[in-house]
């Protein structure tokens, strides 16, 4: 709870909020941050797009993307985060996709691949690349933590 509590802090003193654009996780950053009394200083909203077709349409990462890249890709990750920022009215957005396991695995992305991205207004969008060990759960709490570090060094950056 620190790292939210922290996170908290620093989006509510610069007049930011955030919003989250989850696969893998199914909505557990949004849970983690919604779960801090008062977060609706500070967080927006949250978009569980676990399918392909509700990654379109939600958050418009265009399905040509999808099928040239693969939802668990960089690039899938940017779109998804620049797509939440665009329909929210945060500053801030963090997405993630990935391969939680135990099956949907593949040589190229197997259980654990995890691209997690942040967008923020007026600046360029990152994504990073992980590899989780562990079970379902552990890859998915991993990355809700990993998630909320980025957020975190986001707004640390302006």
């Amino acid at each position: 709870m620190t790292e939210i509590t922290t996170l908290a802090d620093l989006l509510r003193e610069i007049g930011w909020s955030l919003t989250t654009a989850e696969s893998c996780t199914g909505g557990l950053i949004a849970a983690a941050c919604t779960a801090v009394a008062g977060s609706s200083d500070w967080f927006d909203r949250g978009f569980v797009t676990y399918s392909n077709g509700s990654k379109t349409q939600l958050l418009g990462v265009p399905a040509p993307l999808i099928d040239a890249h693969g939802a668990v890709s960089p690039e899938v990750a940017r779109a998804m985060a620049q797509g939440a920022l665009a329909r929210s009215s945060a500053q801030l957005a963090v997405a993630v996709t990935g391969v939680a396991g135990p099956g949907g695995g593949s040589p190229e992305k197997p259980v654990g691949t995890v691209w997690i991205a942040t967008a923020r207004l007026g600046a360029s969008t990152h994504a990073d690349g992980f590899l989780f060990a562990g079970d379902r759960s552990s890859v998915r709490m991993q990355t809700v933590a990993r998630a909320l570090h980025a957020v975190k060094l986001r707004v640390a950056e302006g």
